[in-house]
């Protein structure tokens, strides 16, 4: 079983790699693109045998103690029962 947490900045926070992101992307040549908002991606991997529920659990409590920063970050969970 696997847990893929995605963090990212809240959005009232600013975020200048985002925009210098974007700056970039125009540069190429992309002209349709709006916003681009950067972030961090986690894959948790689970023993076996864990309920997905467990796992949501579990992934939820560690995104929420250390992987973001709630002043600034939002968190969102997606288990993979497959692992893949």
């Amino acid at each position: 079983m696997k847990a893929k947490v995605y963090v990212t900045l809240k959005p009232s926070v600013l975020d200048p790699q985002g925009k210098a992101i974007h700056h970039s992307v125009e540069l190429l040549g992309f002209e349709k693109i709006g916003d681009v908002r950067q972030g961090k991606y986690f894959e948790i991997a689970l023993d076996p045998g864990i309920t997905e529920d467990e796992a949501r659990e579990t992934a939820e409590k560690i995104a929420r103690d250390i992987l973001a920063n709630p002043v600034i970050e939002d968190f969102s969970v997606v288990v993979d029962p497959n692992g893949t």
